[in-house]
């Protein structure tokens, strides 16, 4: 391991997270994993898919 982070645990050590932030950090990753986990399950919706358009900033093929 670098240096760095052995002076990053430190300073986590010295200046623990609030309350606060933890259940922020906790919150959003509770809400990735679901993503994650139901898009395994079900797939990925065919309404959140975007649609390939040909134009100037649609992409498309050329």
């Amino acid at each position: 391991m670098s240096p760095w982070f052995f002076l990053r645990m430190a300073k986590l050590v010295r200046r623990p997270p609030s309350k606060r932030q933890i259940i922020l950090v906790g919150s959003v990753l509770i809400i990735a994993f679901f993503l994650f986990g139901f898009e395994k399950l079900f797939g990925w919706p065919d309404w959140l898919t975007v649609n390939m358009t040909r134009g100037r900033f649609g992409g498309g093929l050329r």
